[in-house]
């Protein structure tokens, strides 16, 4: 996005990249994710294919061709981009590329050669790795990354996954659907712990449903590593041992910068104490024409939030910004089924920070187009500021939960208020009436419940 908007702006743009174009979200991250999902999904539909009319005997579930489909999805993405730098006249500089001084970069060569390349501006934009816990080291073979988790071609009967956020929630959708008996232990008091507490109560119940065994406020002690498999020890919330045997373990405890070995010290960047680049609210470090965007500089660590970061740190640089980042409001999604996604404020936040607020909470079964698509489990949830009726938090669990965040996300950039949200008309039957409709909730006078 950055050197897109920079190439439109009139810059000379080269982009160093020493594996494939498009990053982690495209390559190994968001992308074949969702792939991996939506084929999830389908195995989910079809083992309840029967209410439809659908009569299909000896039906079997492969992850293997979903896996290679993923692949090709981000292969496919990657050509894309390739394609829009060949468009904007964007230079691609294959290698990996280090500071070596203000306005300076190295780009070290598969082959072993070196070549010094000098700009005016520079954008550190190296982003993040898996986290590797001192008692759990990744080595992707029994001990997987999601990036190990990605390019698996058979469904395991067990896995263990440590971490309840986004990564271990959507990989335990994926591996669930395939037939993996699946584990899941979250540090924290309740799984997704950024989202809504009623959020997490209602995933948590969906999850146990599916036959996954969930472990909130539950510690990782360690993984013994054998030939045929992992023997797993951890402790529940009353502090209980327990012992499991299972066939992988999936780590999904977080990320870290990609802060070292680029050449920080050189240019004199500073970093904060966990590793991330220091930045003003135009992405500038303290470093005069470098800047820094996206995972290695902080904050969310989502693949939106840095391409927004990306193109008001061009827009800065040449002179024609007019916008910073608003982190407040930044749409959380997580694709799992059914999805989750909110912006803002959760109750308990909005509670903290001394509003008076009034909560409406919309169920999807009063939603005819939910009902019909027979994906009606969830909930519409708005949090509002009494006083001037501000929407302070949106949180969404449910059908095409990640689509309807962003009528939140406009909502509150134009600082609308829960009326106006309702006065705008929705179109019938749509899964959008729920946003209408929560927001009537939020203003104690629902219709259709």
């Amino acid at each position: 996005m950055a050197a897109i908007r920079a190439a439109q702006l009139g810059m000379d743009v080269a982009c160093v990249e020493t594996d494939e174009l498009g990053g982690v979200c495209l390559n190994i991250g968001c992308i074949p994710t969702k792939a991996m999902l939506t084929s999830a999904l389908l195995v989910n539909e079809m083992k309840d294919a029967a209410k439809h009319g659908i009569q299909a005997s000896e039906v079997t579930f492969d992850l293997g061709p979903a896996q290679e489909r993923s692949r090709g999805v981000a292969e496919q993405m990657a050509k894309g981009i390739a394609f829009l730098f060949k468009k904007n006249k964007i230079t691609h500089v294959q290698g990996y590329g280090r500071l070596k001084g203000k306005g300076k970069v190295e780009v070290a060569s598969q082959d072993g050669s070196s070549t010094l390349y000098e700009a005016r501006n520079v954008i550190i934009a190296t982003g993040s790795r898996p986290r590797d816990l001192p008692v759990l080291k990744i080595d992707e073979e029994r001990i997987w990354s999601s990036t190990g988790a990605l390019m698996q071609k058979e469904a395991p009967e067990s896995l263990f996954i440590v971490g309840a956020g986004a990564i271990g929630m959507e990989f335990a959708d994926v591996y669930s659907a395939y037939g993996t008996k699946v584990t899941l232990v979250e540090a924290l008091d309740r799984i997704l712990p950024l989202e809504d507490a009623e959020v997490s109560k209602l995933m948590e119940r969906t999850y146990k449903k599916r036959g996954i065994d969930i472990h909130a406020g539950a510690r990782f002690q360690r993984a013994e590593i054998h030939d045929d498999g992992v023997l797993v020890t951890f402790t529940d919330k009353k502090d209980e041992e327990h012992q499991i045997k299972v066939d992988y373990v999936l780590s999904a405890v977080g990320r870290v910068p990609n802060s070292e070995d680029v050449g920080l010290e050189s240019a004199g960047v500073e970093t904060d104490e966990r590793g991330f680049i220091k930045v003003d609210a135009h992405l500038a470090t303290n470093i005069p024409g470098v800047y820094a965007i996206g995972d290695v500089a902080g904050r969310q660590l989502l693949a939106h939030k840095a391409s927004h970061e990306g193109i008001v740190c061009v827009e800065h640089m040449a002179g024609v910004g007019h916008h910073t980042v608003d982190y407040g409001n930044v749409p959380n999604c997580t694709y799992c089924h059914p999805e989750v996604a909110s912006v803002g404020l959760t109750e308990e936040q909005a509670k903290e920070q001394g509003y008076a607020i009034e909560v409406g909470k919309l169920p999807w079964v009063a939603i005819g187009r939910a009902v019909a698509a027979g994906h009606a489990d969830g909930f519409v949830k708005i949090i509002r500021d009494k006083k001037y009726s501000e929407i302070l938090g949106a949180h969404i669990v449910g059908p095409h939960a990640t689509e309807l965040i962003a009528e939140f996300v406009v909502g509150r950039h134009l600082e609308s208020t829960v009326e106006e949200m309702e006065l705008a008309m929705h179109p019938h039957p749509t899964l959008s009436e729920g946003v209408s409709e929560g927001a009537l909730a939020a203003l104690g006078r629902p219709i259709h419940i």
